[in-house]
């Protein structure tokens, strides 16, 4: 069985480790019939795009190493579907010069570190293509200008050295971002005046810098150095072949591509290009088989599926594959939520944290497996996302946490009927709410209900319970394990007692029992009982009583060497409840 290579995203390891590649060799083909001069694919964080890129410049790139010999790169594409494209496609293999940059490294605190991130990035691609210097044909002009940004890491930490001015060494940034706002277009021109042909760029996470940005206070800054730098390398640029850009969004309003008229965007939306990120079914099944988990075909299925894009439907590649990996090797025999442990999921944070009443219906309804309709847009930009919630729900459809169930169109206007896509994301959903509303409960005041459970005052304490659930979603109601759980956590800060629970006494478990640290004070039972109907509610506090009665729970506790017990009963229904207390038992 070949290695999955979870975590590799170049594309000539997984030739040369004999990895397992689902072959998505045919996007050369398709960027070439169907592309723009400039093709933005905007999809969900993991699902290949990195790869997709690597692969793209293994094909075209006309590799030169350092001693000036022209690199075969023909052999990565053995067997593989390229190979049946048509003659005018394969003519194009290792004939470009290529720029690939990521821009993922920007992900930093401050403008000042995300900028020397990415200063990195573009001068580790000029010194990548140092054979130019070898030759005797350049202008003496493009030599400089190229050595003017390849030295230009040693050359500033000597300059910042040298100026001991705030003012001084201020300007000197301003002029060092004002250079390499142009460097992709620097680097295409001499590129082109070496190769004797134009320069295909390929742009990596392109929104990961205006994220990053924008959540650590420096956004302005940043749209204003993406800007000039994809204005001079993708719109006034006259060495460009073609360029692919990939990101999660499209973010348009920022003038990022502003003038742009060259521009393709293929988003989640579009038809063309759907099976090239993510696995499709037929791909997926073809792994499952080739690792011998056909059997697992259901619960992949139910967990990794559900994705649309265009009308294709797509599997979450980075899931898919590790729930393999974690199958053959041994380490994991149960499915579990890869993807959320990947990607940042503050979104949604922030989507329960704010939520309204209405947010909160549409959260029950959407993890009870229902839908929602929301008017779709593409141009999204991060300072609109909390302006309005439609503006949410739409970086959570475009980011890959809501798919596509159907479309109507109305005049111009796009709304989309979404629903969570599988179970891997819902349990992202689920446990970020359940996170939110512990957190809630732990920044309660929980005196007064100490207080009330001591004096034996059931309506305060109903009362108290009946609040604290009102914050609740009501995608728990109804499970029994979300009370027990609820209820215990208020327990536990009670001075003077120990909450236990399903702890064996009499003939039975009581769902919780609070034990006193001294002797003379008294030991809690509390019987837990749930019910669907509010009129059903005092038959469930009576079987409480019962079962407290029949099971012997306060023998028990006295047995234990207790001198008193007090028993409650409680019977929960959605978000209310009512509680009934017995006498001193002793």
């Amino acid at each position: 069985m070949k290695k999955i290579g979870i975590g590799y995203e170049n594309y000539k390891e997984f030739v040369d480790g004999s990895m397992y590649y689902v072959d998505k060799t045919m996007l050369a083909s398709e960027i070439l019939k169907k592309g723009g001069k400039v093709t933005l694919f905007t999809r969900p964080r993991r699902f290949g795009k990195t790869l997709a890129l690597s692969m793209l410049q293994t094909f075209f790139e006309e590799e030169v190493s350092s001693d000036g010999t022209t690199v075969d790169n023909s052999r990565y594409f053995g067997g593989m579907k390229i190979l049946n494209a048509d003659k005018d496609v394969l003519d194009k293999m290792g004939r470009y010069p290529v720029i690939r940059l990521s821009l993922k490294s920007a992900r930093q605190p401050g403008f000042y570190a995300a900028f020397m991130a990415l200063r990195e990035e573009i001068v580790s691609e000029y010194i990548r293509h140092n054979y130019v210097l070898h030759s005797d044909e350049l202008d003496a002009d493009i030599k400089a200008s190229y050595l003017a940004i390849k030295g230009s890491i040693s050359d500033w930490a000597a300059k910042q050295n040298s100026l001991s001015n705030k003012e001084e060494q201020e300007k000197a940034f301003t002029r060092e971002i004002s250079k390499f706002a142009t460097s992709i277009k620097t680097l295409s021109l001499v590129l082109k005046a070496y190769h004797e042909k134009n320069v295909i760029i390929l742009i990596d996470e392109y929104d990961v810098p205006l994220e990053n940005a924008y959540y650590h206070g420096f956004y302005d800054d940043m749209v204003g150095f993406i800007r000039s730098l994809f204005e001079s390398a993708l719109k006034t640029n006259d060495a460009l072949e073609f360029a692919v850009v990939t990101g999660c969004l499209r973010i348009s309003k920022e003038s990022i591509f502003t003038g742009l008229n060259n521009l393709k965007v293929n988003s989640i939306l579009s038809g063309d290009f759907a099976e090239a990120f993510g696995f499709n079914e037929s791909e997926t099944l073809k792994m499952l088989e080739d690792y011998n988990l056909s059997d697992s075909a259901p619960e992949v299925r139910n967990w990794y599926d559900g994705y649309l894009f265009g009308e294709s439907e797509v599997f979450n590649p980075w899931s898919v594959a590790s729930y393999v990996d974690g199958k053959v090797n041994g380490k994991q025999k149960l499915p579990k939520p890869y993807w959320s442990n990947t990607s940042s999921n503050s979104i949604i944070k922030d989507l329960v944290e704010n939520a309204d009443n209405s947010v909160k219906e549409e959260l029950d309804r959407l993890v009870l497996g229902g839908s929602i309709e929301k008017q779709i847009h593409e141009d999204i930009t991060y300072e609109d996302i909390y302006k309005s919630e439609d503006n949410l729900w739409n970086f959570l459809f475009f980011t890959g946490y809501m798919k596509k169930v159907s479309e109507r169109i109305i005049g111009e206007d796009i709304f989309i009927t979404m629903t969570i896509p599988n179970v891997e994301i819902k349990s992202i959903y689920r446990n970020q709410i359940i996170e939110w509303f512990n957190r809630k409960v732990k920044e309660t005041d929980f005196a007064p209900l100490y207080t009330a459970i001591k004096e034996k005052n059931t309506k305060t304490i109903e009362e108290f319970i009946r609040t604290l659930l009102q914050k609740s979603i009501s995608y728990f109601d109804g499970q029994e394990s979300f009370y027990h759980g609820f209820f215990l956590s208020l327990l536990y800060g009670m001075p003077g007692y120990v909450p236990k629970s399903n702890r064996e006494e009499g003939e039975g478990r009581p769902d919780v029992i609070l034990l006193p640290d001294r002797a003379k004070d008294p030991a809690y039972i509390f019987e837990i009982k749930v019910r669907k109907k509010y009129n059903e509610m005092p038959e469930g506090l009576q079987e409480a009583f019962d079962q407290i009665k029949d099971k012997k729970y306060e023998e028990g506790v006295l047995e234990d060497g207790y001198n008193r017990v007090i028993s409650f009963g409680i019977c929960f229904c959605k978000k209310d409840c009512v509680v009934g207390c017995t006498h001193d038992f002793t």
